[in-house]
């Protein structure tokens, strides 16, 4: 095998005996890994799984003895000559044709439909399909800024033409995928999973987009566009991932959010992080209208998921879940629905993985809206025939508490092409899942809970079967909604029995006391 970079140095692991190489081998056959004293390598066995030929020579880069100079030039990828990657905005309806450059303020086609970011894939085609799998696995994890971001290992997928001095990045994304064994084996199932995109900066999945939006702006910015601010309308998750990623880079920041509709570590981030906080007494859906006028009279740019700028760093979660699993979809995928960008991101995602080669087949996807919120769900359930926006009823899922999702057009046609199917949770079920799915060691927000509460009803009804590979989307870390889990515990939510409480035992500091409390809960 070739050591790539022409730095070459012997792993002691690759003289131990045959035997346990074998073993070694089958567990990571075909596969890019990172050894544990960070040394890069290629296996690629020259026999199939099983065989008694002899363990290849493997020769490994020496990483850790890279120039920076060096380390920046082996993250780059290798382009036939005379190809140039490119991407720019184009309308989402197929009925018109309007085209934008990426440096422009745009956020609707001529028509007045939502616009979407368009690659060149034929340019993206002309590197191998392997070529582009060992250079986001060499990418991953490194501190060479900022392809070690999960968002921007992926870069010539996403914002191909942005110097690298204009992107503003926390090395956000390669969060970690869960197996959920304990849970999975509640629900009688062997392979479920879940991706725990809140284990991020800000604390969910919105960095992923915000990284890339941002980025954007600051090149812009520099390059003699009239940008003042970026303002966002947001039920909590938006408006602190772009109020960090806004400070980062030292651009002002304004947030919209619905009065006393969010968690107070929700309402503490952009606040701690130096945006304008505007408290406005209506719902989210109000917010979001009032900041597209403000945004459309002054030179405030718009941050909201209608930017499908967001949606090119939300689209590489799909990218990572196929990385994660060796270059394999899962069957299943399951994302809790709110304004519905994220559901469009995923389908992105996995299709790119599709037409370049990198994988054969997109996953189902299945989506989970709270009830209280549930417009996407009465379209599935009329089987596509009317979509009516509906006022949302306040939900414990709140940053998914929308009744007028902006990307409604871009989830119904990725579900309708990924064969998909659509959720609802009440309160009391995503609450007793969410808590239900703590007690095997997770820590759950309640949109997770909700996405969990859909997939035990895809189980039940036998949709999705016992061995289906499953991947649930976890949008946001549990800390930021301690409030309503307390409650829950405590048995004060009025929408829940509280199933799964598990309340503090007060007691006085007597053994005694001791003794019987733990009786009582089934430990002595």
């Amino acid at each position: 095998m070739i050591a790539q970079f022409g730095f070459v140095d012997q792993n002691p692991f690759w003289s131990c005996k045959p035997r346990r190489q074998n073993l070694f081998l089958r567990k990571l056959e075909d596969r890019r890994l990172s050894c544990a004293r960070n040394v890069c390598m290629t296996v690629t066995p020259d026999r199939k799984l099983g065989s008694s030929a002899p363990v290849p020579h493997i020769i490994a880069p020496s990483w850790w003895k890279l120039s920076d100079e060096e380390k920046k030039r082996a993250m780059q990828v290798q382009v036939p000559q005379g190809v140039t990657f490119s991407a720019k905005y184009v309308a989402f309806d197929e009925d018109d044709d309007s085209e934008y450059d990426l440096n422009q303020v745009v956020y609707r086609a001529k028509k007045g439909g939502l616009l979407e970011v368009q690659h060149d894939m034929k340019s993206l085609s002309k590197v191998p399909a392997e070529d582009w799998k060992d250079l986001f696995d060499r990418r991953s994890g490194r501190t060479v800024y900022p392809y070690g971001s999960g968002v921007w290992s992926k870069k010539e997928w996403v914002l191909p033409t942005i110097d690298d001095e204009d992107v503003v990045s926390t090395f956000e994304g390669n969060t970690n995928l869960l197996w959920a064994e304990r849970f999975g084996k509640e629900l009688g199932m062997t392979d479920l999973w879940v991706k725990q995109c809140g284990n991020s900066h800000s604390g969910s999945f919105k960095d992923l987009g915000m990284t890339v939006l941002v980025s954007q702006v600051k090149h812009m910015i520099r390059k003699g566009a009239n940008i003042s601010a970026v303002g966002c309308a947001s039920t909590g998750d938006t408006s602190a991932a772009l109020s960090a990623y806004c400070a980062a880079a030292g651009i002002p920041s304004i947030v919209f959010l619905p009065a006393d509709k969010i968690s107070i570590a929700q309402l503490v981030q952009p606040i701690a992080n130096g945006s304008v906080v505007l408290s406005l007494d209506t719902d989210f859906d109000g917010c979001m209208k009032l900041v597209q006028q403000i945004t459309s009279e002054f030179p405030i740019y718009l941050a909201n998921s209608m930017n499908s700028l967001r949606l090119e760093g939300q689209k590489t979660v799909a990218i990572e879940i196929a990385q994660q699993f060796d270059w394999q979809v899962p069957d299943w995928v399951v994302i809790p629905g709110g304004n519905l960008g994220n559901v469009y991101a995923f389908y992105k995602g996995f299709k790119m993985l599709q037409e370049l080669g990198l994988v054969d087949r997109v996953p189902r996807l299945a989506v989970a809206q709270a009830h209280n919120a549930n417009p996407l769900y009465r379209a599935y359930i009329s089987g596509w025939k009317t979509y009516t926006p509906v006022k949302a009823e306040k939900t414990l899922a709140s940053a998914i508490q929308i009744g007028d999702p902006v990307s409604i057009k871009r989830a119904i046609r990725a579900l309708k092409d990924t064969d998909g199917v659509v959720g609802e949770a009440t309160e009391e079920e995503l609450m007793d899942v969410a808590a239900r799915a703590d007690r095997t060691g997770m820590f759950n927000c309640p949109h997770t809970g909700v996405a969990l509460a859909v997939l035990a009803k895809l189980r039940d009804n036998g949709l999705i079967k016992h061995d289906d590979r499953t991947v649930v989307i976890s949008t946001a870390h549990g800390l930021k909604f301690t409030e309503s889990k307390t409650l829950y515990h405590e048995g004060k939510l009025h929408q829940c029995r509280s199933l799964y409480a598990n309340p503090v035992i007060r007691i006085p500091a007597v053994m005694g006391r001791i003794v019987d409390a733990l009786r009582s809960r089934s430990i002595l």
